[in-house]
């Protein structure tokens, strides 16, 4: 049996062509496989956050509607922030710390 040297490596060399051709076919160019998945993971990740966001935009949305149309949620909002009380009915007592403004000597 004669040993070709010449074919052999010609073989190698045309092998180790192809094994370089297929891995930049997957790998290689501008977005190659693992651009790929992380361009996937971030397309969800931003999907996500988008939703989140939507679900804030629509909850501050109704608040907004509220505030504006709801009497009930407008007396809440006077009496929570404002400290406002009803006609003569009702009395509005404030409580201080008294550490906080010390007294005058």
């Amino acid at each position: 049996m004669a040993f070709d040297r010449g074919g052999l490596l010609r073989r190698l060399a045309l092998g180790a062509l192809v094994v370089v051709a297929v891995v930049f076919a997957v790998q290689g160019g501008e977005f190659g496989t693992f651009d790929l998945i992380r361009l996937k993971r971030e397309e969800q990740r931003l999907g996500a956050s988008i939703d989140s966001l939507r679900r804030l935009v629509d909850s501050l949305r109704r608040y907004r509607d509220a505030v504006e149309h709801d009497p009930a949620t407008q007396e809440r909002i006077a009496r929570e922030i404002f400290g406002m009380v009803r006609g003569e009915k009702e009395l509005l007592y404030r409580f201080t710390d008294s550490s906080a403004h010390p007294a005058k000597p």
